[in-house]
């Protein structure tokens, strides 16, 4: 199975870059975007002539705003929205997709802001959703997906020494908040197959940063301890334009 997370920066805009040939080429059987900036309706017509997926999407109250989306080949048992709790159900940054042998999720995780403005509501972010994902996966393994918002080491940011405790997604309370998913028993998937390869997903539209490879892992697929031997690849997928984060994934037999 394989399986693609991609934070696609308004499904939109992406539609016009040649999303529909690159889904084609990366031929997932799951394909999990973020930041779809999208309603309903309007990703239906973005998605429109994609052929043999069904199609889930959790959109934010505010329009043009966050949103998740499930593509799948396969149709889930369930689908779940959100994970139950007022104050972070409003912006539409989780859904789940339940299947036989495990849960699938796709989370586009806060971004601390500007200044670091939501910085203390990411820690509490940080601290209810991994309680939400242990919740899941005390019934069935999960896998978990995404834009995390985070590099968590040194490895994972071209220039962590400017950025460390300045810029968001790169503070010691969100290296933390990641880090409690490991210690929790989860596996970054990449990290744990590729312990020493420097690679980003996300490179700033600014001063030419992908085009010099000034970038920062954010995008994650993390997987219960039960699933980690079944990982075939875990992979980066720099190649792939149209957002300013490209896709990540793995391929895992089920």
């Amino acid at each position: 199975m394989k399986i693609i997370s991609w934070n696609v920066n308004g499904i939109r805009a992406v539609q016009n870059k040649g999303f529909t040939k690159t889904l084609a080429h990366l031929d997932a059987d799951c394909i999990l975007l973020q930041e779809t900036k999208a309603q309903p309706e309007q990703i239906d017509k973005a998605l429109e002539g994609i052929d043999h997926y069904h199609i889930y999407n959790n959109c934010a109250e505010r329009k043009g705003y966050s949103g998740v989306t499930i593509m799948s080949r396969h149709e889930p048992i369930k689908i779940i929205h959100d994970i139950g709790l007022p104050e972070h159900d409003q912006e539409g940054r989780v859904i789940v997709a339940e299947f036989e042998q495990f849960y699938l999720l796709d989370v586009y995780v806060p971004n601390s802001g500007e200044a670091l403005a939501r910085l203390d509501y990411r820690k509490t972010w940080d601290t209810e959703f991994l309680a939400y994902c242990q919740q899941l996966q005390s019934k069935k393994p999960l896998i978990a997906c995404g834009d995390f918002n985070v590099a968590h080491q040194e490895i994972d940011i071209a220039r962590p020494k400017p950025n460390y405790n300045k810029s968001a997604g790169y503070t010691q309370v969100e290296i933390d908040g990641f880090s409690q998913f490991l210690d929790a028993g989860f596996v970054d998937t990449f990290r744990h197959l590729h312990p020493d390869t420097i690679a980003y997903s996300w490179w700033s539209y600014r001063a030419g940063a992908r085009a010099k490879n000034i970038g920062w892992r954010i995008d994650y697929v993390l997987t219960s301890q039960s699933l980690v031997g079944k990982v075939k690849q875990a992979f980066i997928l720099p190649e792939i334009a149209g957002s300013d984060h490209c896709p990540v994934g793995i391929e895992i037999d089920l």
